[in-house]
């Protein structure tokens, strides 16, 4: 008995309903809602702020170059403009020491003027004249390094044809001086305008615009024209305007000049056109002299402006004149009689009762 009532307690503790409870609890506790949020919130700033790309040696690929990048005297280099002021320009060289070139090593030009000529974000090659000028700056010269440099930008000038502005520097025999790259460069008097120009003081200064036409480094010979720009300038504007006649316009003009094929008429406005042979007369003619002469009056109707030439008619006005003298006449009607207004000649003929 003693040993089954011992039993009993035991048994009653092991299977208790309470036992139960704990685990049920555990289990709420494991999947609250609340856990939920702040696992939403941990993710939120991730998606807002991608990560970022870790940092490479690329990166400081400038860096790295320009401290192991040496630099000689006698070099080349290339710089961009950080600061100008009166005595010297500041360039940024992607090197660990800025480059400074003195106002008097920029230009030869003697027009040349620092704060007007050379702005911040200019790009700048000099030659190295000192790699310290005592004050940790690397000086530079643009004018040694135009001395190389130079000659190879004008042949790229004259053989691209690129059109340049330039300020007449100075007046000299039979031209004038104009500066570019910094070379002294010649515009001869003849290529200053379309036609001949006397030159004088009232030249200096002045703003041309011109194309390389000469290039010669070994005698430092630069030439350079105006007149090839003004001229294509002219052409350009002598062919709008023949692009703006209309065929079948007629105009009145001035014979110029005659030649075995034709006559050329002046039509104003710096316009000629070509009246040809076969368009001067209905009738045949072995010559435009038999029937034209320099100097005449004549009006002419355009053909057509093909090829920015005016081509002209005069036959096609004399057949326009034929085809109006066709129209009929209304023929005037005459008695043959003599015509009188007297009361005898009104009352003639009439019978009176």
């Amino acid at each position: 008995m003693e040993t089954m009532e011992n039993m009993e307690p035991a048994e009653a503790v092991e299977t208790p309903e309470v036992t139960a409870e704990p685990a049920e609890a555990a289990e709420a506790v494991e999947t609250p809602e609340v856990t939920a949020e702040p696992a939403e919130a941990a993710e939120a700033p991730k998606a807002a702020e991608p990560a970022q790309p870790a940092e490479t040696m690329e990166d400081y690929k400038e860096e790295l170059e320009a401290s192991f990048r040496k630099i000689n005297v006698g070099d080349i280099i290339s710089g961009t403009v950080i600061d100008v002021n009166e005595d010297e320009v500041t360039l940024d060289l992607k090197y660990y020491a800025p480059g400074v070139i003195k106002a008097a090593d920029l230009s030869n030009d003697p027009g040349f003027k620092v704060l007007e000529d050379v702005k911040v974000g200019d790009v700048i090659e000099a030659t190295v004249v000192r790699t310290d000028d005592g004050a940790g700056n690397i000086q530079l010269s643009k004018k040694e390094a135009n001395e190389v440099l130079a000659w190879e930008k004008l042949k790229e000038y004259k053989e691209q044809e690129t059109v340049l502005d330039v300020k007449v520097a100075g007046i000299v025999p039979s031209g004038v001086v104009a500066y570019v790259e910094g070379i002294r460069g010649f515009i001869p008097a003849s290529q200053l305008a379309l036609s001949y120009v006397d030159v004088d003081d009232t030249w200096l200064g002045r703003q041309l615009q011109v194309r390389v036409i000469t290039v010669e480094e070994s005698r430092k010979k630069l030439v350079m024209s105006a007149k090839v720009i003004l001229r294509e300038k002219a052409v350009e504007e002598h062919n709008h305007k023949i692009s703006m006649m209309v065929p079948g316009t007629v105009m009145e003009g001035t014979v110029e000049s005659l030649m075995p094929y034709g006559a050329f008429v002046d039509l104003g406005d710096g316009i000629s056109g070509l009246v040809h042979i076969s368009q001067i007369s209905q009738k045949r003619i072995a010559k435009p002299s038999e029937v034209l002469s320099v100097g005449q009056k004549v009006k002419v109707k355009i053909l057509n402006t093909n090829d920015n030439k005016v081509s002209l008619s005069m036959k096609a006005l004399q057949e326009e004149m034929v085809d109006v003298d066709k129209t009929p006449e209304v023929r005037e009607y005459t008695s043959g009689e003599k015509v009188s207004t007297s009361l005898g000649d009104l009352l003639k003929g009439i019978k009176l009762n």
